[in-house]
């Protein structure tokens, strides 16, 4: 893949920025929902929808389509908001987050909209289905690549760890796992909680090649994701530093945002301050 040329890059930040707006928007009809995740990870996804994965919105179950399997299913906003920007479905169905009988529940289902890959909720168990799915594609002599976005805080759970041995102990290639590094969870900073660091040895000693980099720089992200599948002998994690909240200055870091969705109000001033910067970065 070229390397992004400068149109391509502001391009896809100003995608990022409409993903934000739209997670914004959809959490204040829905009344309930994360604000701090979905925000956090707005830029990998657009990296991911706009960039990196082999997919097809209008054949969601082609059978070549890279994998996407998401963990931490509490974050769905940014999923949905990404999918419907990538013309999955209309953005205005974004607005019906939560709603009793809507495709876009709380967490994915998978037999509710097409594009999902699992139903997920429970932490700590999506890095087990990616892995499993990526050693059936390797018995199976499938070239997609699957993919798994997770939370820093699911590590507390024990079945990740069962599934980052039998990863590295399979020597999954095809699979890559990143991480939101946000060190937040929803009772305070994960390392007040329950300390995880240093993350990268652990990883590293369970046979995983990590890759750290900037989750808010979307050309480095998009390169991590371009050396993560040169690496075929072990699995790879990308080991994504974000910032919770990220383009809302006054929420950003606070873990109080992990689980809080904004008022009507709160949602107005946020989206004036996400158009303000909308029009920084288109220079107007």
């Amino acid at each position: 893949m070229q390397p992004l040329t400068d149109s391509e890059a502001k391009d896809l930040a100003l995608k990022a920025n409409a993903i934000r707006q739209t997670i914004i928007e959809m959490l204040v009809e829905a009344g309930s929902g994360h604000t701090a995740g979905p925000l956090g990870m707005a830029d990998i996804f657009t990296a991911l929808y706009f960039r990196v994965l082999k997919h097809d919105p209008k054949r969601p179950d082609w059978p070549e389509r890279d994998r996407l399997i998401l963990s931490n299913g509490h974050i769905a906003p940014v999923r949905y908001a990404a999918m419907a920007h990538a013309d999955y479905f209309p953005v205005e169905e974004c607005l019906t987050l939560r709603t009793f009988g809507s495709r876009l529940q709380g967490h994915p289902e998978r037999d509710m909209l097409p594009g999902l890959e699992t139903t997920s909720g429970p932490l700590g168990s999506g890095l087990s289905q990616a892995a499993g799915m990526a050693y059936a594609a390797r018995m199976d002599s499938k070239k997609f690549h699957v993919y798994c976005a997770m939370s820093d805080g699911e590590h507390d759970e024990g079945n990740a760890w069962e599934a980052i041995m039998f990863a590295g102990a399979k020597r999954l290639g095809n699979l890559t796992g990143i991480m939101d590094r946000n060190n937040i969870q929803i009772d305070g900073d994960t390392e007040d909680v329950m300390p995880l660091e240093p993350l990268r040895d652990k990883y590293e000693a369970f046979g995983w090649h990590v890759i750290e980099t900037d989750g808010h720089d979307i050309p480095r992200f998009i390169a991590a994701c371009e050396e993560a599948k040169a690496i075929v002998e072990k699995p790879v994690l990308i080991l994504a530093h974000t910032i919770p909240g990220k383009g809302i200055a006054s929420i950003e870091h606070d873990y109080r945002w992990h689980g809080k969705p904004p008022s009507r109000a709160e949602g107005d001033a946020f989206l004036e301050e996400l158009r303000s910067e909308r029009r920084r970065i288109d220079g107007v």
